[in-house]
């Protein structure tokens, strides 16, 4: 608490520290799936690995700690994102303390990764954290971020950068630790080299179904099917970190079957979700169907926003077990892992039918290279936009009524736009 009063001193901004100004001006490096794997296979060299990091690591992080400085003074002012500040702001220190350290001293390598494990511990709830600064902000104000285009562009980089650092973070501790997965042998740090993407599916469906039966009592089936161009017999493998897949693979099947039972709760039988696995030269594609009822195409969009959701409210007394579902986090950030490494995530829905979401990854893995945030002028510009009116019509709530429009008088406004 301490730390934060000093950060809160006479500003009702963050004091940001010199080494962030410094860091800040270092656009980071971007790694491909291929040189995470060459590095960690063939090539793993933990002083190498050390040089990289404790400079890329800082980087990343002062570039996001830049932009949260260009958040609104009210949502800064919250102690989630205080608090959140004190966090990147320690580790920031912790990292750079290394910039002058021996990479051939041993005991250095050791420290190193140590402090990469407590920084990564420190960081666990950073999604639940934001979130809550996020709820405060909306509750103490009234001001709803999900019509703040800032906050929303905020987020998204934010995320993507957090899922960054963590993923360079496992890499590091992983290979270097000392200590293999024995369930995992071949993974290389979080990634597998022939990742089964119709494994990850069932593992997903799985467990969204088994929460599914705890709640309503019923599930839909799974029908999955594969397409591999490259030879039709073969398993689809590709180069990605499994966990990233399940996470957006659970998210929308508990979508996906929540829809489904809710649409069809007084029906005899519940229509399967279909899942259709493709691997072409470019990409590789997941297709998940459902007939959930669908949802009209005004809120197609509005579902990636950060708190949309139509599940209840979180509670979150326990921020260490606090569920993400009902901060309405789980589609957007579905969708930044989808974009991590150069792919999407998409909806497409038939209001009254159902739903299909798509996911696309690359199916080369010197395509998949990281896609990071940059705090340069072009971002800056972004925070400092101000809304503009429309240059589209916005539909009324209501239909004019014909008739009893006077058209013996000009149209002033339409005047005034053309002098």
């Amino acid at each position: 608490m301490k730390f934060a009063h000093i950060l809160l001193k006479n500003s009702s901004r963050f004091n940001i520290p010199k080494q962030v100004d410094r860091f800040s001006k270092f656009s980071p490096s971007p790694l491909s799936m291929k040189q995470f794997i060459d590095f960690g296979s063939a090539n793993a060299c933990e002083k190498t690995s050390f040089i990289f990091l404790r400079q890329e690591l800082p980087v990343r992080m002062a570039n996001i700690m830049k932009e949260i400085d260009m958040l609104p003074d009210k949502l800064i002012g919250t102690p989630s994102v205080q608090l959140l500040h004190t966090w990147y702001t320690q580790s920031l220190m912790e990292l750079v303390d290394f910039l002058e350290k021996d990479p051939e001293d041993k005991s250095v390598l050791r420290k190193f990764t140590e402090t990469l494990i407590n920084v990564r511990n420190r960081h666990n709830n950073v999604v639940p954290t934001m979130a809550q600064g996020v709820l405060e902000y909306k509750e103490a104000f009234g001001v709803d971020p999900v019509t703040n285009q800032n906050v929303q562009y905020f987020l998204d980089r934010f995320y993507t950068s957090r899922i960054s650092t963590r993923m360079l973070m496992n890499q590091h501790t992983l290979i270097f630790s000392g200590s293999t997965n024995p369930a995992h042998p071949k993974h290389i740090g979080s990634i597998d080299p022939n990742c089964d993407v119709v494994e990850v599916v069932k593992d997903a469906y799985e467990s969204s179904r088994m929460l599914c039966d705890q709640y309503y009592l019923m599930s839909p089936d799974v029908e999955i099917k594969q397409v591999n161009s490259k030879d039709s017999n073969e398993p689809i493998n590709i180069v990605y970190v499994p966990s990233h897949l399940y996470h957006m693979l659970f998210e929308l099947f508990k979508n996906a079957m929540r829809a489904t039972v809710e649409t069809h709760e007084h029906s005899m039988h519940l229509p399967p979700i279909k899942v259709r696995v493709s691997l072409g030269h470019e990409d590789l594609t997941i297709k998940m169907s459902d007939r959930g009822g669908g949802v009209p195409l005004r809120k197609i969009e509005r579902l990636f926003s950060y708190m949309y959701s139509t599940a209840p409210s979180p509670v979150t007394h326990n921020a260490r077990n606090a569920p993400l579902a009902g901060f309405g986090y789980g589609l957007p950030i579905s969708r930044l892992y989808a974009r991590y490494f150069q792919g999407d995530l998409q909806l497409y829905s038939m209001e009254g039918y159902g739903t299909s979401a798509v996911i696309y990854l690359k199916a080369l893995s010197t395509e998949s290279v990281e896609r990071l945030p940059v705090f340069n002028k072009s971002a800056l510009r972004h925070y400092q936009t101000t809304i503009e009116a429309d240059d589209w019509s916005i539909p009324s709530s209501e239909p004019k009524k014909l008739g009893k429009y006077d058209y013996s008088e000009p149209d002033v406004r339409t005047e005034s736009r053309v002098k």
